[in-house]
């Protein structure tokens, strides 16, 4: 019966460590490195994981934007964002972007005949022309050499706890924001926030969870709007 246990308690731990669940709360190193060489690894850690969420809120302008996406490395994206609080959900996938408003988003954003055709539908377009910036968010790679490119002089600062993480701020003398690099497990950002009325914070985990990416159906393609 010992025996049996003990067996046990072995597959159950090769399972968990299969799942990733070991080797997490071992110093990864990174925070014995300069603030530039943590960049780089945060930047190749994040761009190496084939998902992540990230959420948080961000200003553009006198419109606080918000997001609450799933990412996947080289598919796409899924998930809720909002400008000024006028919220939609958002599908990336196969190089399309599908978005879904309530008829006060569309009336905004759109006018009153897009009120009337796309309120409770799916909208999709091309991830070029007016979805561009769209599909930057929702792309994992653009969104992080976006985040973490063209900084100014970088200082580093003591290891602290960010939502759990154990982490070494890095922070951006010109931007004035600060990046937080895990310093167990793999390098990954876990936070980047910048202080103001014109900062904001973005968080980042559920780092490689399964993430489902459907396009939906009976989307009404935007081409066929612009003769309307």
């Amino acid at each position: 019966m010992r025996a049996r246990l003990v067996a046990a308690a072995l597959i159950a731990l090769a399972v968990a460590c299969a799942l990733g669940a070991c080797g997490g709360s071992s110093d990864n190193g990174v925070a014995s490195k300069s603030p530039d060489a943590i960049v780089s690894s945060a930047s190749a850690a994040i761009q190496s994981a084939q998902s992540v969420h990230v959420s948080g809120s961000v200003a553009n302008g006198n419109a606080p934007v918000t997001l609450d996406l799933s990412l996947v490395s080289g598919k796409g994206a899924t998930g809720t964002m909002s400008e000024n609080g006028l919220s939609f959900q958002i599908v990336a996938v196969d190089q399309t972007v599908y978005i879904n408003g309530s008829e006060a988003f569309w009336r905004h954003f759109g006018g009153s005949l897009a009120a009337t055709l796309l309120d409770g539908k799916w909208l999709k377009a091309p991830e070029t022309g007016q979805f561009a910036t769209l599909a930057e968010v929702t792309d994992l790679n653009r969104l992080m050499s976006g985040l973490l490119a063209g900084h100014g002089t970088l200082t580093k600062g003591s290891q602290t706890t960010v939502n759990g993480y154990k982490v070494i701020p890095v922070s951006d003398a010109i931007r004035g924001g600060t990046l937080y690099v895990a310093t167990t497990g793999k390098p990954y950002p876990i936070q980047v926030s910048k202080p103001g009325a014109q900062g904001g914070q973005i968080t980042f985990d559920r780092f490689n969870e399964p993430v489902s990416l459907t396009a939906p159906s009976n989307a009404i393609d935007i081409s066929s709007l612009t003769s309307l």
